[in-house]
């Protein structure tokens, strides 16, 4: 199943259940609208229970992943709102990594160029990050006269790259290579510019084949747990992994085991 919305294609491979959102403006460096923040919420939001999708690939066409908001369509038009009206936006704004980060499905991120800005948190957003060797990223948010913290940045930067490396690259809103960016944890690998899209088929490919609902609790657990102290995240482990183990898939790896086969999870 393919189909492309306004500035979006979408993909699904029935035989591998990945589906894969490619931000298709290439001519404009992938960058963000009004209506493509919709569709990526809306899309993320529809991913968390779509039938026959286990994992899903987000990347971007030509030579950029995403270079953020639209300087026309977005922060021009911005220009001549009102409170309310920008409030509307960035709570927009925000709901997109929210439903990324909701969505139980993995998300692997192939970053096949420049990730700026508002592509930069959704590439943060993502739970593996794929990376082109050209793939320098900035929180540029600073140098537009906005906070670094924005769409969720100052949450997720810290716990992927550590407080002060955060805390530099959202004051200063500069770039940072794909070298440094792997050097530091914000990018999982780094490869030669064909072989991004490969490599992240391949990392979606194997947790697709993964248990899908032990998958998607662990993707929970990681959200949740960043708010609780350690003994209510041991209660909260104990709870959710003896629920686990009554399903189907914990059976079907112990058979697959005691079989010398590799297991079939659903």
């Amino acid at each position: 199943m393919s189909y492309r919305l306004s500035a979006i294609g979408y993909q699904v491979d029935d035989s591998t259940q990945v589906a894969t959102i490619t931000l298709n403006r290439p001519e404009r460096l992938n960058a963000l609208t009004f209506e493509v923040y919709k569709e990526l919420r809306d899309t993320f939001q529809r991913l968390d229970t779509e039938p026959g999708v286990r994992a899903i690939i987000i990347t971007g066409a030509g030579r950029a992943f995403c270079s953020g908001g639209d300087v026309e369509d977005i922060i021009g038009a911005l220009l001549g709102r009102d409170l309310k009206a920008l409030q509307d936006f960035t709570r927009l704004t925000c709901d997109l990594i929210l439903a990324m980060r909701r969505c139980r499905r993995p998300i692997v991120g192939a970053l096949n160029g420049t990730v700026a800005g508002a592509g930069a948190v959704i590439a943060a957003a993502c739970d593996i990050r794929v990376a082109a060797e050209s793939a320098k990223i900035a929180f540029l948010f600073t140098k537009v006269g906005l906070s670094g913290a924005d769409m969720g940045a100052a949450w997720l930067l810290p716990r992927i790259v550590g407080y002060g490396r955060a805390t530099e690259m959202l004051l200063t809103g500069d770039f940072v290579d794909a070298k440094r960016a792997y050097e530091i944890g914000l990018y999982n690998r780094v490869v030669p510019q064909a072989q991004v899209l490969p490599e992240a088929r391949a990392v979606a490919e194997k947790l697709a084949r993964g248990p899908s609902a032990a998958l998607g609790v662990t993707k929970q657990a990681l959200e949740a747990e960043a708010a609780l102290d350690f003994e209510a995240a041991l209660a909260y482990e104990a709870e959710v992994q003896a629920q686990l183990m009554l399903g189907p898939n914990f059976r079907e790896a112990h058979e697959a085991f005691r079989a010398k086969r590799d297991p079939k999870f659903i």
